[in-house]
């Protein structure tokens, strides 16, 4: 009996360990955007700070577990093993949920789901002593703190409301004071604005981030508490007069250090308090088998026996538990390719400027935009000229010349970012002095998107994209409450039934989905790294348009060749899913030769006056290339939706054909490929040629089906298909030959220039 325990302990400690991962990588885009959005500093120097306030927080926190043993449910209704099945089924769905949010990029709340989790759970097994002892419903209140759930929903709203309402006030007031010409205005204004933000950032250590640290006297914590308007006061006339020092005699950038100083702060307070999202469970667990195995050996008293009336009261958390979660947090923030992805996608959201947007627009974000857009224009009526004149030059981002690499553009400039974590410090040290709940992602998370509004990073362009974004991102908020509650309810209930047996399922099921989504990560970064993505730099000469438009030509034509021939051997294999892993390659070349056609804009702004003329060439190119990638996109999806529909297979003669034109295809690209491989185009002029004989060759085939319909063909399906395939295919020649003459007349024409 007592080794089922130890199992079940030996599990969770397992688990906390993948919890401590995953959790890690989904939190760390609190404290990380904003200074790797604003390139305040290297990676390495940001991290560098962040793992050193994570280290301090989590070694020097109380440990003090309360949510995970007695903030959602009453311990001493529940006997010993109900609590190791409640804490099971917690800890299996945390992993399985905030993974499942790191694989699709999307910040979510440790605090809700951790929360939500126990209250599924606990709920559950609360129904189920309801009912074998035939006891009302109403009894459920004894069991559970429903008002402690209620406050936390309550707080998920407020703080999503209040958060981005007061960043967007700030960071339009910041804007306005400094413009986008910081560097100039900080001169003057500088002092107060680091006196208030270092404040905000420091008042916010003081209230939340050492409020659990163990090593801080209970006097001093009462000292912060009581005095708080004067340290508030002193601290920013100190810090007031120490920013202006540093503006005014060194040649640091204060916003640098505002912005490395709230990256510590909020790595800090995460480890320090949310600490118990990710082992909180575990050591109540751990801490419940010491009481139970006490009672156990003095009186013989058995699991099922053993009320947890003792884990109401607080517990110290072992050193040496503190000291390996925050190794392994820290490990992680600098391994987890997750938790860059998670990170990436806030800074998406947020940056300044046009660029591939990852959300599609929905009814919601249209309508939103759209009242925007008409409020805004009867702001202009409204407001006198002078005013709206002044408001704009303040709010005008100055013209930069775009860097060769976009990777290395900042998202957004510093002051944002100092914005962003001097409100995010002030609303948590608010709402930690009120006893008021909420998450530190929500918060985070809306208040970037409060001042990406006001700061105009949001335009006519971008807009309705960017809203669509946070509208999904605030989805998986609730849909992470909703899944947490259902799942561990269900897991709960499943182990107390199934006991042993259950359980033993369960965690290998748990490490199969993980061991599968790390499988499907690693290989889903493989195909991006081995995929050359065609991309927007800022071309400058002529030789530069030539050397990129035949990388993408290459590009474009060695992924439609594997396209084409994956589709025709699955079709006549009737292979539904590899037809479909096609359409999925297809859909990622139509994202990115749709995104160079938007970026054209800034591609025609970088010329130099001398290759202005190109410009032409180039749109041709990718209209060409676009007009390839229509031609294989129809010959995809008809042969999807013929196998899908559970058509007829196309005959043999049909297949036979089909391959033919693929072997021709494959030998014809794969010269092509050679060519603009090596920058070699004198053998263009023959390629052409072939080009035309296969054509021949199609319009051939195209005859030869008429006259099978006459005599033989009796499917009108596979008759559709099968033209339809021909026809693409002869529109993909065509659109290649096309290409290849365009090219290799601009090819020589410049040939001649230089001459």
């Amino acid at each position: 009996m007592e080794q089922f325990y130890i199992f079940m302990l030996i599990a969770l400690f397992a688990l906390a360990i993948t919890d401590l991962t995953v959790g890690v990588s989904n939190d760390a885009v609190n404290f990380l955007n904003s200074a790797v959005g604003s390139k305040a500093a290297s990676l390495k120097t940001i991290l560098i700070v962040a793992s050193i306030g994570v280290a301090v927080g989590a070694v020097f926190s109380s440990g003090l577990m309360e949510v995970a043993r007695k903030g959602i449910f009453n311990p001493g209704q529940f006997y010993f093993d109900e609590i190791m099945i409640i804490f099971m089924a917690v800890m299996i769905t945390d992993i399985l949920l905030l993974d499942l949010f790191n694989s699709l990029a999307l910040p979510t709340s440790t605090t809700v789901s951790i929360v939500f989790e126990l209250l599924g759970a606990s709920v559950a097994i609360s129904l189920i002593k309801i009912f074998n002892t035939d006891s009302p419903l109403g009894e459920l209140s004894t069991y559970i703190n429903g008002d402690k759930a209620m406050m936390i929903i309550s707080g998920i709203l407020l703080s999503v409301v209040i958060s981005f309402t007061v960043g967007a006030i700030v960071q339009w007031i910041s804007r306005f004071v400094f413009s986008f010409h910081y560097q100039k205005r900080i001169q003057y204004v500088g002092g107060i604005f680091g006196g208030i933000a270092i404040t905000s950032i420091i008042y916010f250590i003081l209230i939340k981030g050492i409020k659990g640290v163990g090593f801080i006297p209970e006097s001093f914590l009462q000292f912060v508490d009581q005095n708080r308007i004067l340290i508030v006061v002193a601290c920013l006339v100190f810090f007031t007069a120490v920013s202006q020092a540093i503006i005014s005699f060194t040649k640091v950038n204060l916003l640098k250090v505002i912005i490395l100083i709230g990256t510590f702060a909020l790595a800090l307070a995460f480890a320090g308090n949310d600490l118990v999202n990710f082992i909180g469970v575990p050591i109540a667990a751990y801490q419940s088998f010491e009481l139970w195995q006490g009672a156990y050996e003095a009186s013989g008293v058995l699991p099922t026996e053993f009320t947890m009336e003792s884990l109401s009261g607080k517990v110290q958390t072992p050193t040496y538990m503190l000291v390996a979660a925050g190794l392994v947090m820290v490990i992680t923030l600098w391994l987890s390719k997750k938790a860059r992805s998670v990170m990436y996608t806030e800074i998406n959201l947020a940056r300044s400027g046009e660029g591939s947007e990852k959300f599609e627009p929905n009814f919601l974000s249209r309508l939103i935009v759209r009242a925007s857009v008409n409020m805004n224009s009867a702001l202009d009526i409204i407001l006198p000229k002078k005013v709206k004149s002044e408001i704009d030059k303040r709010f005008t981002q100055p013209i930069e010349k775009k860097v060769k690499n976009i990777d290395e553009e900042p998202a957004f400039d510093m002051v944002r970012a100092s914005v962003n974590l001097m409100v995010a410090s002030i609303l948590i040290s608010i709402a930690t002095s009120l006893k008021l709940p909420l998450s530190t992602t929500y918060v985070s998370f809306m208040v970037a998107m409060g001042t990406s509004l006001s700061d105009k990073a949001w335009g006519r362009e971008s807009a309705v994209y960017r809203v669509a974004g946070v509208f999904n991102v605030i989805g998986g908020w609730f849909v992470t409450a909703i899944v947490a509650f259902i799942a561990a309810s269900l897991f709960a209930t499943v182990i107390y039934f199934g006991r042993g047996a259950a359980l033993v399922v369960l965690l290998i099921v748990a490490v199969l989905l993980l061991t599968r989504s790390f499988v499907a990560y690693r290989k889903a970064e493989k195909e991006r790294s081995a995929i050359k993505k065609i991309d927007r730099t800022s071309l400058i000469t002529i030789n530069e348009i030539i050397s990129e438009s035949s990388d993408n030509i290459s590009q474009v034509i060695n992924r439609i060749n594997r396209i084409y021939s994956d589709v025709i051997d699955n079709l006549g294999l009737q292979d539904l899913n590899k037809l479909k892993k096609s359409k999925k390659q297809l859909k990622k070349l139509e994202n990115e030769v749709d995104t160079l056609k938007s970026d054209i804009f800034y591609f025609i702004k970088s010329l130099d006056e001398n290759s202005v003329e190109a410009s032409k060439f180039y749109i041709l190119i990718l209209d060409y290339l676009q007009d390839m990638v229509q031609s294989i996109g129809y010959i995809s999806k008809n042969s999807y939706a013929h196998v899908n529909n559970n058509h007829k297979n196309l005959k043999f003669n049909q297949i036979r054909d089909l391959k033919r034109i693929d072997e021709k295809l494959q030998t014809l690209f794969d010269k092509i490929k050679v060519d603009f491989d090596n920058d070699s185009f004198e053998h263009i002029a023959g390629i052409i040629e072939e080009k035309k004989e296969l054509l021949d060759y199609v319009s051939g085939l195209i005859q030869k089906q008429i006259d099978r319909i006459r005599s033989s063909e009796t499917s009108p399906k596979n008759t559709k298909l099968y033209f339809s395939l021909l026809l693409e295919t002869k529109d993909l020649i065509t659109a290649t030959i096309n290409l290849l003459t365009l090219f290799k007349e601009f090819h020589d024409d410049f040939k001649k220039i230089k001459k």
